[in-house]
């Protein structure tokens, strides 16, 4: 049965990405990228704003405030245009332009279900804050990840993570300190249907 990893790279303060800033805030290493290379293969998972972004991207569209990719940036990018995307939206119509990536209209947390159970290797989100939400909610999610990148962007901030997210008790599984003071932490998630102490909802 596969594994569902949501992974996120985040902002100390929990945001996505910031306005005015490039890539990984600027600030990726070569230990992070060289550790990103060595990840397992994965079908990634997405929603339609992150399809529209990353597509964006493999067709050549520079992100606000870049003048052009950088090289690191742009190797991200290869990589992803080769991997197996699978991408739930009702909006997006088909033929999906970007290599590798199959449209599906059904219901995303019941197709994943289904993915789970009848298929192999790893699955992954890539993005797509409501989606990973959904599937947290749903206890599909065998593994959380966040890098942390040391910035703090409360003023350019962009799209904060975890707003809307249910109480999630995390049990550590890994963590890693790459160059540059980025932090890896992995978790096993469980939901909550109350806080530990309180009373029940």
């Amino acid at each position: 049965m596969p594994e569902l990893l949501v992974d996120f790279i985040t902002s100390l303060d929990g945001y996505a990405s910031g306005a005015g800033w490039p890539g990984f805030w600027g600030l990726e290493s070569p230990e992070y990228l060289a550790w990103l290379g060595e990840q397992p293969q994965a079908t990634y998972l997405m929603g339609a704003n992150t399809y529209r972004l990353m597509s964006g991207f493999a067709a050549g569209q520079v992100p606000d405030g870049q003048d052009e990719f950088r090289p690191e940036e742009e190797a991200s990018v290869d990589e992803l245009t080769q991997a197996t995307k699978v991408v739930f939206s009702t909006s997006l119509e088909e033929p999906l332009k970007w290599a590798n990536s199959t449209l599906v209209r059904d219901d995303a947390v019941e197709t994943i279900r289904g993915m789970k159970a009848n298929g192999t290797g790893l699955l992954s989100t890539i993005g797509s804050l409501a989606l990973s939400r959904s599937l947290l909610r749903a206890g599909l999610v065998d593994r959380f990840r966040v890098v942390m990148f040391p910035v703090i962007t409360g003023k350019t901030g962009e799209e904060r993570i975890y707003d809307g997210y249910p109480d999630i008790a995390l049990e550590m599984t890994d963590h890693r300190t790459f160059d540059g003071g980025l932090q890896l932490v992995e978790y096993r998630p469980r939901i909550l249907e109350h806080p530990p102490l309180g009373a029940p909802a």
